[in-house]
């Protein structure tokens, strides 16, 4: 195949999908054993510096932030991010030090919140280096073609951009029809972390509301890390099983983490806590007050739970569910039918 152009960003997570189904046979087992363990125990064991991670959810939408304190809160040195949509995430652990490079699809703001002021000034001092440019289409067929064993996906975007010449894919020659075909590399991170609704022991889980990536970023990660609101009997699962969208195949430990999205919204639960979020974007206009925020909320406290008071406790908590209970008949109007 003759390849017309290529991208200057730095390919990452990229594996042979020959070693990549080696490795997982090494390493991963199909026996249904019990993987619940603690959040400490979960980073200490799976993530390692340098690592290259991706987090689940969308934006400030089911974000497993329970497993990014800890990681801070840890000291993980040069990690690599996918920046796929990555908001407050990826703002706390750029900001924090513990990420040295980016792959960005959309990254860096915080939606309707404004820019982040903090990851945005790691980038410009130099501290965090962007090294590759993709869509958040691109990104998602990274990790299809990684779910599905093969080196690329041939797409019809993204050629004749920008995006392209920042990118790792590469512009060759369609050997059927003699045009212009964009190959984007498949993406194996080597932790993915994704937050659930529910999800038994050994990993079998469910997600209400829409997937976004996570149906194929579970499936092309090496290691995965779910953090669940609640673990529930396997009978319960497989008492319905078309809602079990991650198998206990691919899931590496299991957390049981009340709240683990906070401040960020949990569909269906408790929405994002816009007080915090907005304390974080104050406090992270300056390097003090980024240090008295990861002093007070990550360093300054021995778990996640302690966190919680801190915000506000069970009346904060509440509050964000009633919120959310407000919200949610419009957005699902088929749990009300149920009820």
């Amino acid at each position: 195949m003759h390849v017309l152009s290529e991208g200057t960003g730095e390919v990452l997570g990229w594996h042979d999908p020959d070693e990549n189904r080696r490795w997982i046979r090494k390493h991963k087992s199909r026996d249904l054993k019990d993987k619940r363990m603690g959040v400490q125990e979960a980073v200490t064991t799976f993530i390692k510096d340098g690592d290259f991670i991706a987090s689940g959810g969308f934006g400030h939408v089911r974000v497993s932030m329970a497993l990014i304190y800890e990681i801070i809160r840890q000291r993980k040195q040069n990690l690599a991010l996918a920046g796929k949509t990555a908001v407050h995430d990826a703002d706390i652990l750029i900001s924090s030090g513990c990420v040295s490079k980016v792959e960005a699809a959309y990254c860096f703001g915080h939606e309707l919140r404004g820019l982040s002021p903090a990851s945005r000034r790691a980038v410009e001092t130099g501290s965090c280096k962007v090294v590759a440019e993709i869509s958040n289409g691109g990104y998602q067929w990274r990790f299809l073609a990684a779910m599905m064993g093969v080196p690329f996906i041939p797409s019809r975007v993204l050629s004749g951009t920008d995006t392209f010449k920042h990118s790792s894919s590469k512009l060759v020659k369609d050997p059927f029809s003699g045009k212009s075909l964009c190959l984007i590399p498949a993406c194996y991170p080597d932790v993915a972390l994704i937050h659930v609704h529910r999800c038994d022991k050994y990993g079998n889980a469910q997600i209400d509301g829409i997937l976004v990536e996570d149906f194929e970023l579970s499936r092309a990660a090496r290691r995965l890390i779910v953090t669940t609101e609640e673990v529930i009997d396997n009978e319960r699962i497989r008492g319905a099983p078309w809602r079990t969208v991650i198998p206990f195949y691919v899931v590496d430990a299991v957390v049981e983490t009340p709240y683990g999205a906070h401040p960020c919204q949990m569909p269906l639960r408790y929405f994002s806590d816009e007080e915090h979020i907005g304390e974080w974007l104050a406090l992270s206009r300056t390097s003090e007050g980024v240090g008295q925020y990861f002093e007070k909320y990550v360093y300054g406290v021995d778990a996640f739970d302690d966190y919680l008071d801190l915000v506000g406790g069970i009346k904060k908590l509440i509050y964000l569910q009633k919120v959310e209970q407000l919200r949610a008949p419009m957005k699902a109007p088929w749990l009300r039918r149920r009820r």
